[in-house]
C-alpha cells in the first residue's frame, strides 16, 4: 500500500513516524499542564487516549492528533486557584459535554447553526478576550514572577535574558525554521530557554533523579462544582468554532472532505468525548493540533494509523516518572518567554477571524457586540449569578455568553434597496 493513502493501515514499521508526530505535538502539549498546575504525565495519557477515542468515533479516518487546548489556559489558571483541581475539572468535564451537545444539534440542524449562533462576530472577539486576559500571566512570568505576580521566584535581569532568548528562538525559528524544524518553534524556544537557565544556575536536576522510571501518572478525579461548570462552559464556544476550521485544515491537505465523511457532528463529538475522558482522569481539555496537520502536509503521510502510534508513544511516555520531573525543572521565565508570544498569538487568530469574516466593524450592531465582549471579559466585568451569593459570573465566560446573546437579539441591518 502507498504511504500516501489515506485509509487506515497500522503497520509495526510506522511506530517511528508516529514518534515523530508526537515530537511535533509535545512541546505544546506539555506547555498547558505546566502554565496551569495540571500533571504533565496525565496530559500525555489523556492526549493518546483522547486521540483513540476520537479515531473510534471517527472510524480512523482522519490523521489527526489531539492534545491540550490553549484556548482553556486562563480558565484552568484561575479555577484551580478559586475552587482547586478537582472543581476544575468538572467545569472541564461539563465543557466537553458543550461539544456533544452541538454534534447533535449539528446532527439535526446541519452546519448552518454553528454559523446562525457562532458567527465570526461572536467567536472572533471571544478568542481576543482568551489572549488578553492572559496578558499580565505572561508579563509576570517572562520577568520571574508567579502568574499573578504575588512573588519573585527569579531575579528581573537574570529572568529577562532567560524568557527573552526563549521569545527570540521561538520567533526565528516560526520565521526562518525549515522542514520540521518550523513545526516545532515552541520546542525549540523552550530548549533554548533552558540551556540558558542551564548556565546561570536556575536548574535543580535533584527531583529528576529521585523520580522513578515507572509511575503511574497522578490520576485525579473531578468533584461537582455548578460554579465551575458555569464559568468555564461558555469557554468551550471558540475552540467549537476552531475545530471545524482545524477539519476544514487537514481536510485540504489530505485532499479529503472530511466535513461530509465522516462528518463534522461526528469530528464534535469526538473531540468532545476526548476532553470529557481527558478531565474526568485529571488532564487539560483536548483539541486537534495544527502543528501536526503541518507535519502530515510536510511529509505527505496521510495515514491516520499514524496517529495511533503517536497516541500509543505518548500514553508509554505518561508512566514514565523522571518525563514529568524533568518538566518540572523548567524555569517560570522559559515559559513566560514562550508565553508572551503565544498568548499574543491567541489575540491575532480573534483579530484574524473577524477580519477574514469581511464584516463592517464600524455597523452600529457588529460594533456593539465585538466592543461589549472585548471590554466587558477584559475590564474584569462580573454579573451576580442566582445560583450561588458569592459566585458572580465573570471573564471569558461571561464575554462568551454575552457575545451568543447580544447576536441572538439584536436586530440585523436592514439592507438597502
Amino acid at each position: 500500500m502507498s504511504t500516501s493513502s489515506t485509509d487506515y493501515n497500522f503497520r509495526a514499521k510506522d511506530v517511528v513516524l508516529g514518534a515523530q508526530m508526537l515530537f511535533v505535538a509535545f512541546g505544546a502539549l506539555v506547555l498547558v499542564p505546566l502554565l496551569t498546575g495540571l500533571d504533565p504525565n496525565v496530559a500525555l495519557f489523556t492526549a493518546g487516549a483522547g486521540t483513540l477515542v476520537f479515531q473510534v468515533v471517527t472510524k480512523g479516518k482522519i490523521p489527526v492528533f489531539l492534545a491540550s487546548s490553549f484556548a482553556f489556559i486562563a480558565p484552568i489558571i484561575y479555577g484551580v486557584q478559586t475552587w482547586g483541581i478537582p472543581s476544575t475539572l468538572c467545569g472541564l468535564a461539563a465543557a466537553g459535554l458543550f461539544y456533544v451537545v452541538l454534534s447533535f444539534l449539528i446532527r439535526w440542524r446541519g452546519t448552518d447553526i454553528l454559523k446562525r449562533v457562532l458567527p465570526p462576530i461572536v467567536t472572533g472577539p471571544v478568542i481576543m478576550v482568551i489572549g488578553l486576559i492572559l496578558a499580565p500571566v505572561a508579563v509576570f512570568m517572562a520577568v520571574g514572577k508567579t502568574g499573578d505576580g504575588s512573588v519573585v521566584l527569579v531575579p528581573e535581569k537574570t529572568a529577562l535574558i532567560v524568557s527573552m532568548v526563549s521569545l527570540a528562538v521561538t520567533v526565528a525559528v516560526s520565521l526562518l525554521g525549515k522542514g520540521w524544524l518550523k513545526l516545532i518553534p515552541i520546542l525549540c524556544g523552550i530548549a533554548a530557554g533552558y540551556i540558558t537557565s542551564l548556565f546561570m544556575g536556575l536548574v535543580n536536576f535533584e527531583a529528576v533523579a529521585a523520580a522513578p522510571w515507572f509511575a503511574i501518572p497522578n490520576f485525579t478525579a473531578p468533584e461537582w462544582n455548578l460554579e465551575a461548570v458555569l464559568f468555564i462552559v461558555p469557554v468551550a464556544i471558540a475552540p467549537a468554532i476552531e475545530h471545524f476550521g482545524d477539519v476544514l485544515a487537514i481536510s485540504s491537505v489530505a485532499n479529503k472532505d472530511y466535513v461530509k465523511e465522516p462528518g463534522i457532528q461526528n469530528t464534535m463529538l469526538g473531540d468532545g468525548l476526548a476532553t470529557s475522558l481527558a478531565a474526568f482522569l485529571g488532564g487539560p481539555p483536548n483539541t486537534t493540533y495544527s502543528e501536526v496537520t503541518g507535519a502530515v502536509a510536510l511529509i505527505k503521510v496521510f495515514n491516520p494509523a499514524i496517529m495511533t502510534w503517536a497516541a500509543i508513544v505518548a500514553m508509554s511516555l505518561a508512566f514514565c516518572g523522571k518525563v514529568g520531573a524533568f518538566l518540572s525543572t523548567i524555569p517560570v521565565p522559559v515559559m513566560g518567554g514562550i508565553m508572551v508570544l503565544l498568548f499574543g498569538a491567541i489575540m491575532v487568530v480573534g483579530m484574524n477571524t473577524l477580519v477574514r469574516a469581511g464584516d463592517d466593524l464600524m455597523e452600529a450592531r457588529n460594533l456593539a457586540i465585538v466592543a461589549l465582549i472585548v471590554i466587558f471579559g477584559v475590564g474584569g466585568m462580573s454579573l451576580p449569578t442566582p445560583f450561588s451569593d458569592e459566585f458572580r459570573l465573570g471573564g471569558i465566560g461571561l464575554a462568551g455568553i454575552l457575545g451568543v446573546f447580544l447576536n441572538l437579539v439584536l436586530p440585523q441591518p436592514k439592507k438597502e434597496e
